[in-house]
């Protein structure tokens, strides 16, 4: 791990979701979509690292990150929910594939629209903001991670869809072949997916078969 830092903030955005704002490190850098490894800085916990999105600008003096517990399957992400502020933690360098290539459409599941959500903050030019689309897929209303701002910032190119329990202003349905064809109308768009690596699958090969480029869907790789 290259870089150490401390938590500063933290605090719930959802039921099971909080939020850390931890200090920058010296010289981290990073490209809004990317991840980085992150651990406890403890005895025995060093090496027990888990991959989270910086989800604050680019420039910030902090770094925030919007971690989800999952207690029955990730003691990491249950042990990083039950500590205080002033915790120590560290960083890897940044990596990965999903990066800024222009307005699209943004498809997301659960936690995995982090990267995604990382990425439209950091679009400065409204124009382009104008031209990006989010299809975004929960289990509830109450799993939405930062509903209002992808609602303040989209408008009605919002679209948020549950699969256990839905409301009204959501759509009751999955994000597969059927719905994806009912919400893209441009083959030739750029497409940034990311989620659980079985919804990535299935998406990425449904965009394909509507005739979407290889090169035109954003994954991590």
């Amino acid at each position: 791990m290259e870089y150490s830092t401390e938590i500063l903030h933290m605090g719930f955005i959802t039921h099971d979701v909080k939020q850390f704002i931890v200090r920058r490190p010296e010289g981290f850098a990073y490209d809004p979509g990317q991840g980085v490894e992150v651990a406890v800085d403890a005895d025995g916990r060093r090496e027990d690292a888990r991959p989270f999105t910086p989800t604050s600008p680019r420039d910030a003096p902090t770094l925030e990150f919007l971690i989800k517990v999952y207690p029955e399957r990730d003691a990491v992400t249950e042990e990083l929910h039950s500590l205080k502020p002033g915790a120590a933690l560290l960083l890897s360098q940044a990596f990965g594939t999903i990066t800024y290539r222009g307005p699209g459409t943004f498809i997301g599941a659960g936690a995995g629209v982090t990267p995604l959500l990382a990425i439209l903050r950091h679009i400065e030019d409204p124009k382009e903001v104008e031209e990006c689309t989010l299809l975004f897929s929960n289990k509830t209303p109450a799993d939405v991670i930062c509903e209002r701002e992808l609602r303040h910032l989209l408008g009605d190119r919002c679209r948020l869809t549950c699969t256990h329990r839905s409301a009204p202003g959501y759509d009751d349905r999955r994000i597969d072949r059927s719905y994806l064809e009912d919400n893209i109308g441009d083959a030739s768009r750029t497409h940034y997916v990311c989620g659980p690596p079985g919804f990535v699958t299935d998406v990425a090969g449904a965009l394909r078969d509507m005739g979407v480029a290889t090169d035109g869907i954003v994954i991590e790789k």
